[in-house]
């Protein structure tokens, strides 16, 4: 089985209760501690046997493979890779199982993620999503008041566009945001604005 960690809970001693994201649901596991162990991360992409007992409601984590990406060692990516990552626990954790788009999704992310800018790429993958999800509104119209926004657009959490004067935050260029909803590329977006899009995702999927 195969899958994408996308979150870790500490329990007593060095135990670890690891949640993996598989094609179809997140899976929780235990892992004991222990020397003989491979070492693990939040976003690695791991090859992985659950093992089940009587003992426990949960599985143990076992023969864990890492299947490596080369920019993996590289601290900057692997750090953007591990707040993008760990967006995917809290937003399907409660769901009893899903189609395999959000490990494919992550596939396409992280064979970009080395040589592309991953901020570029989540954004594009995050549109992606929404888009998959029914949740991609039209930019032309404020989900506060109702209104059609004729100049700037602010977004929300969840890309949710508003009058700047609705949602007290600055906007970017309505043009612009149609044509990245519609083409979900972000090749004609500038760096500034790359990161106040950026900053809208890391308030959670």
């Amino acid at each position: 089985m195969q899958g994408y960690i996308v979150h870790l809970n500490r329990v007593k001693d060095e135990d670890l209760i690891v949640h993996i994201l598989t094609d179809n649901k997140i899976k929780s596991t235990y892992r004991f501690y222990g020397a003989r162990h491979s070492v693990i991360y939040l976003g690695y992409k791991i090859d992985f046997e659950p093992h089940y007992n009587l003992k426990s409601s949960l599985p143990q984590l076992r023969n864990v493979l890492h299947l490596a990406h080369p920019w993996n060692s590289n601290r900057e990516r692997m750090m953007l890779w591990q707040q993008f990552i760990g967006l995917f626990y809290s937003h399907l954790k409660e769901l009893e199982g899903f189609e395999g788009f959000y490990t494919n999704l992550l596939d396409w992310c992280a064979l970009r993620w080395e040589k592309q800018n991953p901020k570029r790429i989540a954004i594009e993958a995050y549109l992606s999503l929404l888009r998959h999800e029914g949740r991609l509104h039209d930019p032309s119209r404020c989900f506060l008041c109702d209104g059609i926004i004729e100049q700037n657009v602010a977004l929300a959490r969840g890309f949710l566009p508003a009058h700047p004067n609705c949602l007290h935050v600055k906007g970017l260029d309505q043009a612009l945001l149609e044509n990245l909803f519609l083409e979900q590329s972000t090749l004609h977006v500038n760096d500034l604005e790359i990161e106040y899009l950026w900053k809208i995702l890391l308030e959670g999927l």
